[in-house]
């Protein structure tokens, strides 16, 4: 399915909570008050999800039930062994249905069978879990990596192969990272001189900053003229070992999640770009997924796309289009979209900058 097709999928999709509301006291759970939904998030060095993706979902999901539905919560902190810990946790809890962003995704896999052995529908969110997972839902991920490429290729010109280029991947136990490096190859092979290459473990922020230290020890700061970092955090590491070594002017420096001081590093001209994912669109079709499964034990016509892991074929999928953020859209993405506010991006010390790209309130 061509990408444009899928986004007009999956704006479909998320115009059926009044479907999926209205379902009859005949479905699986034949009360809105009895769906209890299980969700466990990988993280919280990274700002989306207990800003953005926990409220986003549990907002869904009151409003898919009525202000019945209760959401069940936890956090593994980067913690593997404890997220397997807590999926045992929900399933004593016996909720419905379980929502997991996995911290490995081939660890999960035998609390994923678990979870399913003792009949809870498990949906993978933003990072495909092994198991006999029954719905997905993410982002193009390999998408992604190729609109990093596109935005740094373009940018560099005819520069593009006149010095080096560091690559920070994420983390090796994350398969979106794998993706996100797969569309980037693709877009930059051949075109650039890419020198180093470095997988971050944990998408670690201070990773990234020894990661980039090193490479500035080997490389020698003239001759780096862009940073593909994977995520904003890392290249939020990225810029602290730059400055550290008195990099002046900052190469091109990419990243992804439109955190809020990567857009406040894009207005400097600290950071080149980000990438806009809406964690509402994601969140909300993560909630009708698991509404769905816990009213009437399936997907129904919800998704829009199919995936395999190397466990689970053909699962049913939402996936969410993303788009680009430099210095010249902030306005038409974030801030459209009320993912920020001008007030929150243009703080006093920004001012100055924002003004010079016209962000001005």
């Amino acid at each position: 399915m061509k990408p444009h097709l899928r986004a007009s999928a999956v704006l479909a999709a998320l115009t059926l909570t009044a479907t999926l509301a209205a379902c009859s006291s005949t479905d699986k759970g034949s009360s809105s008050s009895r769906i209890r939904i299980g969700l466990l998030l990988p993280e919280n060095e990274t700002a989306r999800y207990e800003k953005f993706d926990k409220p986003l979902m549990e907002k869904r999901i009151a409003l898919l039930t009525f202000g019945k539905g209760k959401v069940l919560y936890a956090n593994a902190g980067g913690d593997a062994a404890r997220q397997n810990v807590q999926v045992d946790m929900m399933i004593e809890s016996k909720v419905d249905v379980l929502v997991v962003d996995p911290v490995d995704s081939k660890s999960i896999a035998g609390a994923v069978a678990k979870a399913k052995g003792a009949g809870i529908p498990v949906v993978a969110y933003d990072r495909l879990a092994e198991g006999p997972i029954d719905a997905y839902t993410s982002f193009y991920n390999e998408t992604v990596g190729r609109v990093q490429g596109e935005a740094l290729l373009t940018a560099l010109g005819d520069k593009a192969k006149s010095g080096k280029i560091v690559m920070m991947h994420g983390a090796p136990t994350d398969p979106n990272a794998g993706q996100y490096k797969s569309g980037v190859h693709k877009i930059l092979d051949g075109k650039v001189n890419i020198d180093r290459e470095y997988d971050t473990a944990d998408w670690n922020p201070e990773n990234a900053r020894t990661n980039m230290t090193t490479a500035l020890s080997t490389l020698g700061k003239e001759k780096i003229v862009a940073v593909y970092s994977a995520n904003d955090g890392m290249a939020g590491g990225v810029v602290t070992a730059l400055k550290a070594a008195g990099y002046f002017p900052l190469p091109l420096i990419t990243g992804q999640d439109a955190e809020l001081r990567a857009v406040q590093r894009i207005v400097t001209g600290d950071q080149f770009m980000t990438v806009y994912k809406s964690y509402a669109r994601e969140a909300e079709a993560a909630a009708e997924l698991a509404v769905a499964l816990a009213k009437d034990g399936h997907t129904g016509g919800i998704t829009n796309d199919v995936i395999s892991s190397p466990t689970t074929k053909r699962v049913p999928t939402i996936f969410i289009p993303s788009v680009p953020v430099t210095r010249d859209n902030i306005r038409e993405t974030v801030v459209l979209d009320a993912f920020y506010t001008v007030e929150e991006i243009c703080t006093d010390a920004l001012k100055a900058a924002c003004s010079q790209i016209d962000l001005t309130y």
